[in-house]
């Protein structure tokens, strides 16, 4: 018997060893033809598997981007969103199936869990949260690069500036109906997102007034993620100094370009940072969602806090990071587990706290 088990633990032990040599021989393989590109090669591989980046926005450029870091060996990946998947999601946001939107899955959840399937050499991270000024020096800490996979201006300006306040590269990008920007800014090297564009005025156009087509999502995150690999295998010369725009439907491409740092951008000239001196809202429109974030609450026990509402509810159903809750007059509101509350059905700040009030109170 004694003999046996010897035999058995010397086995194992050889075979671990196997596993553990040919983990190395099976990222040779798997970065095979990217170390064949010969701007990247072997040292631009390993230099990837030794960098980190942060990722915020796990939408549909988000999940590009996710998905080209993670397949390229990028180190360690950080992702940070606070919604969730839903049907409408799925025509873009290539990481995310009908399972995910039944089950109102966090979008960095289920994007994590595809992730680790995909490359479980790269370490992971998902944050599930509202990027905040509060919060926005945490999820920077660590990391090489920032990759927008946002849609609105408030928070991209709140990326440009932590990104300049801390010395760290950020990669814009933006899509909505047939058109998308992109761009890479670098403190102390190039202008930053406001000097580009001063106001977040985005003309009333957002994904979820006007649409989007998933081929600009892919294309726009794609230019993204080619410019984060230049910075991260230290391809300077390669870099594109340009703001890239992008129309797919109607066939046009303009490159902005010359653009100085202004003397008087609160970023660049004044250092000001103004996005990182904002108090954070307590209330806060999602443009063009129909929906209405309210934050403040204590963090709720989502299992109490299901029993409460299930009698008030039309149907409800809950995981273990959210609950959402159909009302008797069609709208939603959708608890989550940091003390966020998301009224649904409404665009009226008014509207959504009478809701509030009436459901969840002080």
């Amino acid at each position: 018997m004694n003999d046996d088990l010897s035999k058995t633990t010397e086995t194992t032990e050889i075979t671990r060893n196997a596993a553990a040599q040919g983990s190395g021989a099976a990222d040779d393989e798997r970065y095979s033809r990217q170390k064949l590109f010969a701007p990247i090669g072997a040292e631009g591989q390993r230099k990837l598997s030794e960098r980190a980046v942060c990722i915020v926005g796990m939408g549909a450029l988000g999940t590009v981007l996710a998905n080209h870091m993670v397949r390229a060996g990028v180190g360690k990946v950080r992702m940070a969103d606070r919604d969730y998947v839903e049907r409408s999601n799925l025509q873009r946001q290539m990481l995310y199936d009908e399972e995910d939107a039944e089950r109102s899955l966090p979008k960095v959840v289920a994007a994590e869990s595809k992730l680790k399937r995909i490359n479980s050499s790269v370490e992971i991270e998902a944050v599930f949260a509202d990027v905040t000024p509060g919060n926005i020096a945490q999820l920077l800490d660590g990391v090489d690069l920032v990759l927008d996979g946002t849609d609105n201006f408030r928070t991209r300006f709140l990326l440009n500036d932590a990104c300049y306040a801390h010395g760290i590269p950020f990669v814009y990008g933006g899509a909505v109906g047939s058109r998308g920007m992109s761009a890479i800014f670098v403190p102390g090297e190039t202008p930053c997102l406001r000097c580009f564009i001063p106001t977040a005025d985005s003309g009333g156009e957002t994904c979820d007034t006007v649409g989007v087509i998933a081929p600009i999502v892919d294309i726009v995150a794609s230019y993204q993620a080619a410019e984060a690999l230049k910075y991260l295998v230290d391809d300077r010369e390669a870099r594109r100094g340009t703001l890239l725009s992008i129309d797919v439907w109607n066939n046009r491409q303009h490159e902005l370009g010359s653009v100085r740092a202004r003397p008087d951008c609160p970023c660049c000239g004044l250092r000001e940072y103004p996005a990182l001196a904002r108090e954070a809202e307590t209330t806060l429109s999602l443009c063009g969602r129909d929906s209405i974030q309210i934050a403040g609450h204590a963090p709720f026990e989502l299992e109490s806090w299901q029993r409460r509402l299930a009698p008030a509810a039309r149907s409800l159903k809950a995981n273990p990071y959210l609950i959402r809750a159909e009302l008797p007059g069609g709208e939603r509101v959708v608890l989550f587990a940091d003390g966020r509350v998301l009224v649904q059905g409404t665009d009226d700040p008014v509207r959504a706290r009478t809701i509030y009030d009436r459901y969840i109170g002080d």
